[in-house]
């Protein structure tokens, strides 16, 4: 898989230091451009796939494109974060979309020390 960015969409995070997808890649691969100051990914081929970006953006610019070999050229794959699930959208080549849910670990609350 790899994941695509729409320069309409985002904003680079207007207000942080720093987008959230480029302060949480584990893979460290993704940056601002020096001309757009957009988010991109410095090679999709090295993505480790986690949607750690995708989940985090709060415009929703970043999807994730599913490989030809399991879903045609035109099929995406969203997942959107809530804070007791993640519900994610497939939408496969014909344009036909599927929505699934699943839900989310809760940290524990951390109880007051006497």
């Amino acid at each position: 898989m790899t994941v695509l960015i729409d320069k309409k969409k985002c904003n680079s995070c207007k207000g942080l230091p720093e987008p959230r997808c480029v302060q949480n890649c584990p893979g460290d691969l993704l940056s601002l451009g020096s001309e757009d100051g957009k988010a991109f990914i410095w090679d999709a081929r090295d993505c480790w796939d986690c949607m750690t970006c995708v989940k985090l953006c709060p415009r929703r610019a970043i999807t994730t494109k599913l490989p030809y070999v399991l879903a045609d050229y035109k099929a995406t794959l969203v997942p959107i974060a809530g804070k007791t699930s993640i519900r994610w959208t497939l939408t496969d080549k014909e344009g036909q979309v599927e929505q699934f849910e699943s839900v989310t670990l809760q940290p524990k609350k951390k109880e007051a020390r006497p």
